[in-house]
């Protein structure tokens, strides 16, 4: 999909293609350190190779359950959601959000265009019932796009994430039915 940003770049929105595996590796690399509220610390991330990156994209080629789209500004890579369906039988109606947007990006509309491409992907998936989502307590502006699409909050870990100063927040559990029973 092609949309152009606010700055007046042109945005697309595609599958990633292992080629991308150096970029993604950079991508992933400077996510954790413009923000704290990634799972994975910049350590862990430097313990990344290209390698893995491209064993990581081909795992969503491989496997139609699940999906990875990279956001690519002026040909550089700005953004990224997947979603993840579980193994398990029991829970293959289910599909596990992730999203990232580099620092420089944000407030431009990327996330919101993850999202609808994200959602529209759920929606045709023939299993595919419920997306849902963890997020810290303390990201707001992520809390709130969340509710734009109609995420709802289900539930809280008290101290489900520790941070990098040792201090300890809650992770907010969001869910939103895309599919009707």
């Amino acid at each position: 999909m092609q949309h152009f940003l606010p700055n007046g770049q042109s945005l697309e929105i595609r599958n990633a293609k292992p080629e991308d595996a150096t970029a993604m590796l950079s991508y992933f690399r400077q996510l954790t350190k413009e923000t704290g509220f990634l799972l994975f610390t910049l350590r862990e991330a430097a313990e990344l190779s290209v390698e893995s990156e491209k064993d990581y994209i081909l795992s969503f080629l491989d496997d139609k359950k699940d999906l990875l789209l990279v956001a690519m500004a002026e040909g550089k890579l700005v953004g990224s959601i997947t979603i993840k369906q579980p193994g398990l039988w029991k829970q293959a109606h289910l599909g596990q959000l992730g999203i990232g947007i580099l620092h420089s990006y944000w407030n431009m509309g990327i996330g919101r265009r993850l999202i609808t491409a994200g959602i529209r992907w759920a929606e045709q998936h023939k299993d595919m019932e419920i997306i849902h989502l963890s997020v810290f307590s303390n990201n707001e502006r992520a809390i709130q796009l969340y509710r734009n699409f109609g995420f709802a909050e289900y539930g809280r870990m008290p101290q489900g994430v520790r941070h990098q100063d040792g201090s300890y927040g809650d992770t907010i559990l969001m869910s939103k039915r895309i599919k009707n029973l």
